[in-house]
Protein backbone atom coordinates (compact mmCIF):
# COMPACT_ATOMS: atom_id res chain seq x y z
CA UNK A 1 0.00 0.00 0.00
CA UNK A 2 1.45 3.43 -0.92
CA UNK A 3 2.58 5.68 1.90
CA UNK A 4 -0.08 8.13 3.03
CA UNK A 5 -3.13 5.87 2.67
CA UNK A 6 -3.53 5.65 6.43
CA UNK A 7 -4.50 8.77 8.31
CA UNK A 8 -4.36 7.24 11.78
CA UNK A 9 -3.57 3.77 13.12
CA UNK A 10 -6.97 3.61 14.82
CA UNK A 11 -8.48 3.65 11.34
CA UNK A 12 -7.83 -0.13 11.38
CA UNK A 13 -9.87 -1.55 14.21
CA UNK A 14 -10.51 -5.19 13.34
CA UNK A 15 -7.40 -7.30 13.35
CA UNK A 16 -6.94 -11.05 13.07
CA UNK A 17 -4.79 -12.60 15.80
CA UNK A 18 -2.63 -15.55 14.77
CA UNK A 19 -2.97 -18.97 16.38
CA UNK A 20 -0.97 -19.65 19.54
CA UNK A 21 2.68 -20.21 18.76
CA UNK A 22 5.22 -22.55 20.38
CA UNK A 23 6.97 -19.68 22.14
CA UNK A 24 4.10 -19.48 24.62
CA UNK A 25 5.57 -22.60 26.24
CA UNK A 26 6.76 -22.20 29.82
CA UNK A 27 10.15 -23.59 28.72
CA UNK A 28 11.07 -20.24 27.17
CA UNK A 29 12.27 -17.48 29.57
CA UNK A 30 9.94 -14.52 29.95
CA UNK A 31 12.26 -11.97 28.22
CA UNK A 32 12.51 -14.16 25.09
CA UNK A 33 8.78 -14.87 25.11
CA UNK A 34 8.09 -11.13 25.36
CA UNK A 35 10.15 -10.40 22.23
CA UNK A 36 8.58 -13.28 20.32
CA UNK A 37 5.15 -12.06 21.37
CA UNK A 38 5.67 -8.52 20.13
CA UNK A 39 6.97 -9.88 16.80
CA UNK A 40 3.77 -11.90 16.31
CA UNK A 41 1.91 -9.28 14.27
CA UNK A 42 -1.85 -9.06 13.80
CA UNK A 43 -3.18 -8.96 10.24
CA UNK A 44 -6.04 -6.82 8.95
CA UNK A 45 -8.67 -9.32 7.71
CA UNK A 46 -9.74 -6.96 4.90
CA UNK A 47 -6.29 -5.79 3.78
CA UNK A 48 -3.80 -8.70 3.64
CA UNK A 49 -0.84 -6.33 3.29
CA UNK A 50 -1.59 -4.41 6.49
CA UNK A 51 -0.39 -5.54 9.90
CA UNK A 52 -0.32 -4.10 13.41
CA UNK A 53 2.01 -4.63 16.34
CA UNK A 54 2.83 -3.29 19.77
CA UNK A 55 6.12 -2.36 21.43
CA UNK A 56 8.17 -3.53 24.37
CA UNK A 57 8.91 -1.03 27.16
CA UNK A 58 12.23 0.80 26.89
CA UNK A 59 14.11 2.89 29.48
CA UNK A 60 14.29 5.89 27.11
CA UNK A 61 10.55 5.82 26.39
CA UNK A 62 11.00 5.28 22.64
CA UNK A 63 10.46 2.27 20.38
CA UNK A 64 13.61 0.14 20.06
CA UNK A 65 14.92 0.36 16.49
CA UNK A 66 15.75 -3.34 16.27
CA UNK A 67 12.17 -4.18 17.20
CA UNK A 68 10.57 -2.15 14.41
CA UNK A 69 13.16 -3.47 11.92
CA UNK A 70 12.29 -7.05 12.82
CA UNK A 71 8.55 -6.37 12.73
CA UNK A 72 8.82 -4.70 9.31
CA UNK A 73 10.75 -7.65 7.92
CA UNK A 74 8.26 -10.16 9.30
CA UNK A 75 5.33 -8.20 7.84
CA UNK A 76 7.02 -8.27 4.43
CA UNK A 77 7.77 -11.97 4.77
CA UNK A 78 4.15 -12.81 5.51
CA UNK A 79 3.14 -11.50 2.07
CA UNK A 80 5.26 -14.13 0.30
CA UNK A 81 3.04 -16.54 -1.62
CA UNK A 82 5.98 -18.91 -2.18
CA UNK A 83 8.66 -19.98 0.28
CA UNK A 84 11.27 -17.24 -0.10
CA UNK A 85 13.59 -15.94 2.60
CA UNK A 86 15.08 -12.46 2.95
CA UNK A 87 18.65 -12.09 1.71
CA UNK A 88 18.97 -8.30 2.08
CA UNK A 89 17.29 -5.38 3.82
CA UNK A 90 17.81 -1.62 3.81
CA UNK A 91 15.94 0.63 6.23
CA UNK A 92 15.84 4.26 7.35
CA UNK A 93 14.84 5.33 10.84
CA UNK A 94 12.76 8.45 10.17
CA UNK A 95 11.12 9.40 13.49
CA UNK A 96 11.21 8.26 17.11
CA UNK A 97 8.45 5.75 17.78
CA UNK A 98 6.01 6.14 20.66
CA UNK A 99 5.51 3.26 23.09
CA UNK A 100 1.97 4.43 23.82
CA UNK A 101 0.36 3.59 20.47
CA UNK A 102 0.44 0.59 18.14
CA UNK A 103 2.50 0.50 14.96
CA UNK A 104 0.85 -0.15 11.60
CA UNK A 105 2.95 -1.96 8.98
CA UNK A 106 1.90 -1.28 5.38
CA UNK A 107 3.59 -3.60 2.87
CA UNK A 108 4.03 -2.82 -0.83
CA UNK A 109 4.53 -5.76 -3.17
CA UNK A 110 7.11 -4.26 -5.51
CA UNK A 111 7.98 -7.35 -7.54
CA UNK A 112 7.57 -11.11 -7.68
CA UNK A 113 9.96 -12.65 -10.20
CA UNK A 114 10.90 -16.24 -10.90
CA UNK A 115 13.61 -16.22 -8.20
CA UNK A 116 13.40 -12.92 -6.31
CA UNK A 117 10.68 -10.87 -4.64
CA UNK A 118 10.93 -7.29 -3.38
CA UNK A 119 8.83 -5.69 -0.64
CA UNK A 120 8.71 -2.24 0.93
CA UNK A 121 7.34 -1.84 4.45
CA UNK A 122 6.34 1.47 6.01
CA UNK A 123 6.05 1.39 9.80
CA UNK A 124 3.48 4.05 10.70
CA UNK A 125 2.29 5.87 13.78
CA UNK A 126 -0.27 8.64 13.54
CA UNK A 127 -0.19 8.26 9.76
CA UNK A 128 3.52 9.18 9.59
CA UNK A 129 6.39 6.74 8.94
CA UNK A 130 8.79 6.01 11.77
CA UNK A 131 10.75 3.57 9.57
CA UNK A 132 10.81 2.80 5.86
CA UNK A 133 12.37 -0.49 4.78
CA UNK A 134 12.86 -2.39 1.53
CA UNK A 135 13.78 -6.08 1.52
CA UNK A 136 14.57 -8.65 -1.12
CA UNK A 137 13.59 -12.32 -0.84
CA UNK A 138 14.89 -15.29 -2.81
CA UNK A 139 14.01 -18.90 -3.45
CA UNK A 140 16.65 -21.37 -2.31
CA UNK A 141 19.09 -21.91 -5.18
CA UNK A 142 22.49 -23.47 -5.86
CA UNK A 143 25.46 -21.37 -6.99
CA UNK A 144 29.02 -20.27 -6.28
CA UNK A 145 29.70 -20.72 -2.57
CA UNK A 146 32.61 -19.21 -0.58
CA UNK A 147 33.06 -16.96 2.45
CA UNK A 148 35.66 -15.21 4.59
CA UNK A 149 36.87 -17.15 7.59
CA UNK A 150 36.21 -16.28 11.20
CA UNK A 151 39.18 -14.75 13.05
CA UNK A 152 41.40 -17.33 14.71
CA UNK A 153 41.93 -17.81 18.45
CA UNK A 154 38.66 -16.21 19.55
CA UNK A 155 37.82 -17.37 23.10
CA UNK A 156 34.72 -19.52 23.44
CA UNK A 157 31.66 -17.71 24.84
CA UNK A 158 31.88 -19.81 28.02
CA UNK A 159 35.17 -18.03 28.75
CA UNK A 160 33.89 -14.49 28.09
CA UNK A 161 32.17 -12.28 30.66
CA UNK A 162 28.47 -11.73 30.05
CA UNK A 163 26.65 -8.40 30.21
CA UNK A 164 24.58 -10.07 32.92
CA UNK A 165 27.73 -10.31 35.05
CA UNK A 166 28.90 -6.75 34.28
CA UNK A 167 25.59 -4.98 34.89
CA UNK A 168 23.64 -7.44 37.01
CA UNK A 169 24.72 -6.01 40.36
CA UNK A 170 24.09 -2.36 39.47
CA UNK A 171 20.96 -0.79 40.96
CA UNK A 172 19.96 1.34 37.99
CA UNK A 173 16.87 1.08 35.70
CA UNK A 174 18.93 0.81 32.50
CA UNK A 175 21.25 -1.82 33.99
CA UNK A 176 18.27 -3.84 35.21
CA UNK A 177 16.58 -3.53 31.82
CA UNK A 178 19.58 -4.88 29.87
CA UNK A 179 20.05 -7.78 32.31
CA UNK A 180 16.81 -8.93 33.92
CA UNK A 181 14.67 -8.10 30.87
CA UNK A 182 17.21 -8.79 28.11
CA UNK A 183 16.24 -11.48 25.59
CA UNK A 184 19.86 -11.98 24.47
CA UNK A 185 23.02 -12.91 26.32
CA UNK A 186 25.79 -10.57 25.04
CA UNK A 187 29.44 -11.28 25.79
CA UNK A 188 32.12 -8.81 24.65
CA UNK A 189 35.49 -10.37 23.91
CA UNK A 190 38.10 -8.26 25.70
CA UNK A 191 35.54 -6.31 27.70
CA UNK A 192 32.52 -4.08 27.10
CA UNK A 193 32.13 -0.28 27.07
CA UNK A 194 29.05 -0.23 29.30
CA UNK A 195 30.79 1.52 32.19
CA UNK A 196 33.80 3.17 30.58
CA UNK A 197 35.83 3.51 27.37
CA UNK A 198 37.92 0.71 25.89
CA UNK A 199 41.66 0.68 26.68
CA UNK A 200 42.46 1.09 22.97
CA UNK A 201 40.74 3.14 20.27
CA UNK A 202 41.04 1.08 17.08
CA UNK A 203 37.25 0.65 16.89
CA UNK A 204 37.44 -3.13 16.63
CA UNK A 205 35.05 -5.25 18.65
CA UNK A 206 34.00 -8.88 18.89
CA UNK A 207 30.93 -10.01 20.80
CA UNK A 208 29.14 -13.32 21.25
CA UNK A 209 25.32 -13.30 21.03
CA UNK A 210 22.69 -15.92 21.83
CA UNK A 211 19.03 -15.77 22.82
CA UNK A 212 18.42 -16.68 26.46
CA UNK A 213 16.06 -19.47 25.44
CA UNK A 214 14.95 -21.60 22.49
CA UNK A 215 13.27 -20.02 19.47
CA UNK A 216 10.75 -21.77 17.16
CA UNK A 217 12.35 -23.36 14.10
CA UNK A 218 11.25 -20.69 11.63
CA UNK A 219 14.08 -19.28 9.51
CA UNK A 220 12.25 -16.01 8.73
CA UNK A 221 11.80 -15.47 12.48
CA UNK A 222 15.48 -16.22 13.20
CA UNK A 223 16.61 -13.74 10.53
CA UNK A 224 14.27 -11.11 11.95
CA UNK A 225 15.59 -11.77 15.46
CA UNK A 226 19.14 -11.23 14.22
CA UNK A 227 18.02 -7.79 12.99
CA UNK A 228 16.43 -7.20 16.39
CA UNK A 229 19.50 -8.21 18.37
CA UNK A 230 22.22 -6.52 16.34
CA UNK A 231 20.81 -3.03 16.90
CA UNK A 232 22.11 -3.25 20.49
CA UNK A 233 25.77 -3.15 19.44
CA UNK A 234 26.07 -1.81 15.88
CA UNK A 235 27.18 1.67 16.96
CA UNK A 236 29.56 0.53 19.70
CA UNK A 237 32.66 0.44 17.42
CA UNK A 238 32.13 4.15 16.76
CA UNK A 239 32.19 4.86 20.49
CA UNK A 240 35.28 2.68 20.91
CA UNK A 241 37.19 4.47 18.16
CA UNK A 242 36.16 7.86 19.58
CA UNK A 243 37.36 6.86 23.06
CA UNK A 244 33.82 7.02 24.45
CA UNK A 245 31.41 4.67 26.21
CA UNK A 246 27.69 4.32 26.94
CA UNK A 247 28.13 6.47 30.06
CA UNK A 248 29.85 9.40 28.30
CA UNK A 249 28.25 12.58 29.60
CA UNK A 250 26.26 14.72 27.20
CA UNK A 251 26.39 12.20 24.36
CA UNK A 252 23.50 12.03 21.87
CA UNK A 253 23.30 8.84 19.80
CA UNK A 254 20.67 7.40 17.46
CA UNK A 255 20.47 4.95 14.55
CA UNK A 256 19.93 6.59 11.14
CA UNK A 257 19.89 3.70 8.68
CA UNK A 258 20.49 -0.03 8.62
CA UNK A 259 21.62 -2.46 5.93
CA UNK A 260 21.76 -6.21 6.30
CA UNK A 261 22.62 -9.21 4.15
CA UNK A 262 21.87 -12.80 5.16
CA UNK A 263 24.24 -15.20 3.42
CA UNK A 264 23.14 -18.47 5.00
CA UNK A 265 20.63 -19.80 7.52
CA UNK A 266 21.05 -18.38 10.99
CA UNK A 267 19.95 -19.67 14.39
CA UNK A 268 19.90 -17.04 17.12
CA UNK A 269 19.51 -19.65 19.86
CA UNK A 270 23.03 -20.89 19.01
CA UNK A 271 26.08 -18.74 19.74
CA UNK A 272 26.91 -16.16 17.05
CA UNK A 273 30.09 -14.06 16.90
CA UNK A 274 29.89 -10.42 15.78
CA UNK A 275 33.20 -9.20 14.32
CA UNK A 276 32.87 -5.41 14.18
CA UNK A 277 34.66 -2.25 13.04
CA UNK A 278 34.04 1.42 12.30
CA UNK A 279 35.70 2.58 9.06
CA UNK A 280 34.68 6.24 9.33
CA UNK A 281 33.03 8.98 11.38
CA UNK A 282 32.39 12.56 10.29
CA UNK A 283 29.77 15.31 10.45
CA UNK A 284 28.18 13.96 13.61
CA UNK A 285 27.71 10.55 11.96
CA UNK A 286 29.60 7.26 12.21
CA UNK A 287 29.46 3.94 10.41
CA UNK A 288 29.45 0.59 12.18
CA UNK A 289 30.06 -2.65 10.30
CA UNK A 290 29.78 -6.29 11.36
CA UNK A 291 30.28 -9.79 10.03
CA UNK A 292 28.36 -12.52 11.86
CA UNK A 293 29.74 -16.05 12.21
CA UNK A 294 28.41 -19.24 13.74
CA UNK A 295 30.41 -20.86 16.50
CA UNK A 296 31.73 -23.30 13.88
CA UNK A 297 33.08 -20.41 11.80
CA UNK A 298 30.44 -20.11 9.06
CA UNK A 299 29.71 -16.57 7.84
CA UNK A 300 25.93 -16.11 8.03
CA UNK A 301 25.38 -12.35 7.72
CA UNK A 302 26.94 -8.94 7.08
CA UNK A 303 25.56 -5.74 8.59
CA UNK A 304 26.17 -1.99 8.31
CA UNK A 305 24.55 0.80 10.30
CA UNK A 306 25.13 4.54 10.28
CA UNK A 307 24.29 6.48 13.38
CA UNK A 308 24.17 10.02 14.67
CA UNK A 309 26.85 10.41 17.34
CA UNK A 310 27.14 13.86 18.88
CA UNK A 311 29.50 14.65 21.74
CA UNK A 312 30.02 17.83 23.77
CA UNK A 313 32.78 20.04 22.44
Amino acid sequence: MPLGVLTHPNQLVHWTARESLPFMSSEIPAPVAAVLGVLDLDQDPHEPDLFQGGSLPQPNGRVFGGQVLAQSLLAAGRTMEEHRLPHSMHGYFLRPGSLDEPITFAVERLRDGRSFSARRTHALQGGAPILSMIASFQQEQDGVDYADEMPADVPDPEHVTSALDVLGGIDHPVAKFWTQEAAFDVRHVGGSIYLGPAPDSDGRQMAWFRSRGPVPDDQLLHRALLAYACDQVMLEPILRRAGQSWVSRGMSIASLDHAMWWHRDVHVDDWLLFVQSSPSAQGGRGLGAARVFTREGTLVASIAQEGMVRLPQ
